[in-house]
């Protein structure tokens, strides 16, 4: 499957309205089905697409049949995504909370499926079909256009709402897959917030640090806005305008890490036919107040899943091994020496071993991943270990 995003451009104020009026019947349709699970036990997806219809039929809720069917049932399986979750993890048993289904307040897309919109011949604009009568809406892709794509290839469509303006998803059935010559380079890399990441052979890539760089103005915007603000009362345009100023400062952050991650992982796929990482638990690891804003500002989590990515289209080997110990063992004799966050230097009093803590630590992570990957082509079940939830 391939995304590909183009920006809903030259549609009027109205047209607009309407598409928000659209998103937010979806989100009535998913709240919905979310209440009607908690109100009757032992309901299943398929009484939850049932339930589309009887509320579209519905006389006190005639706005939800002006929504295309299909989106409604697209609304309908998000609701039954987030409770089908909510059953593995009890299943599962996992420590902490389950995740149990909330009702959404501030919901931002809308996914069509095969119906409810049209696509222009040249695949330059599109044109909304349903009940709400959204109209006609130019798309600029900065991507791959959408000429090289039947109508039939496509298989969802979804309207996303953002701060700089509306966005159409295009779910393409296609397989990707790219050509991966041969470097015979492997390595390991260690994730850390000195530096972004530390490979097995010393290399080191530059932490950004975006959100840091941004701070001030977010701090000034943010004071700027909660001056507006008006408790009580409905608020005036120029807070409307100031929230919008915040709204994209988060989100050019957003996508400035976004950028980095997969230029990133791009490069580690493409220059190594091998590649360890560390499986970090991020969920926990933000849990500690001083580090939770610097280890979210590094997006290690969206590095590993474009890293992984990245591997099955280039089919090149991509493990994951536990982090235990990885920054305390030593990396030539394999003593283990107990050290600090602040201490950056890994000395062995054993073998005398003087490296950079971050590089000693991704020379281990190497020589653990190619245990499990010798384990599991020996026929052992070390592959399993490398499964962080293992």
């Amino acid at each position: 499957m391939l995304v590909v995003e183009a920006k809903l451009k030259n549609g009027t104020l109205e047209q607009y309205h309407r598409l928000d009026e659209a998103i937010k019947t979806s989100q009535f349709v998913r709240n919905s089905c979310v209440r009607y699970w908690m109100d009757h036990k032992g309901t299943t997806r398929n009484d939850l697409q049932k339930l589309c219809s009887v509320l579209a039929n519905n006389k006190e809720t005639p706005w939800v049949n002006k929504l295309n069917s299909q989106a409604r049932q697209s609304a309908a399986d998000r609701a039954w995504q987030s409770i089908n979750r909510f059953y593995q993890n009890c299943h599962a048993k996992i420590p902490g909370k389950k995740g149990f289904p909330r009702f959404k307040k501030h919901s931002r897309s809308v996914e069509y499926k095969l119906t409810g919109y049209k696509l222009s011949d040249e695949r330059r604009k599109i044109k909304f079909t349903d009940g709400f009568k959204a109209g006609e809406f130019d798309l600029w892709c900065s991507q791959k256009t959408l000429v090289y794509y039947s109508e039939q290839q496509i298989r969802r469509v979804r309207v996303v709402r953002r701060a700089d303006g509306y966005y159409c998803q295009f779910l393409i059935d296609v397989e990707r897959q790219e050509y991966h010559k041969p470097t015979g380079q492997i390595t390991g890399i260690d994730l850390g917030l000195k530096e972004f990441y530390t490979d097995a052979q010393g290399n080191t890539v530059e932490n950004p640090r975006y959100l840091r760089k941004s701070e001030k103005r977010l701090q000034k915007a943010q004071r700027r806005l909660s001056k507006k603000f008006r408790k009580g009362k409905k608020q005036s345009k120029n807070y409307h305008k100031q929230r919008v100023k915040v709204a994209k400062l988060h989100l050019k952050v957003s996508r400035q890490r976004k950028d980095k991650a997969i230029k990133d992982a791009l490069a580690l796929v493409q220059s190594n036919d091998l590649v360890v990482y560390e499986a970090l638990k991020v969920r926990n690891l933000v849990k500690n107040r001083k580090l939770a804003k610097s280890i979210s500002d590094a997006s290690w989590y969206q590095f590993t899943q474009w890293l992984n990515y990245f591997a099955k289209i280039y089919q090149i080997v991509c493990v994951a091994v536990p982090p235990h110990f990885t920054s305390q063992d030593c990396s030539v004799c394999g003593t283990r020496v107990q050290k600090s966050l602040s201490t950056r230097t890994h000395q062995c009093p054993h073998c005398q071993t003087v490296l950079d803590r971050d590089h000693n630590a991704a020379i281990n992570i190497l020589k653990k991943g190619l245990k499990y990957l010798g384990n599991h082509l020996n026929g052992t079940v070390g592959q399993t270990e490398t499964d962080p939830n293992a």
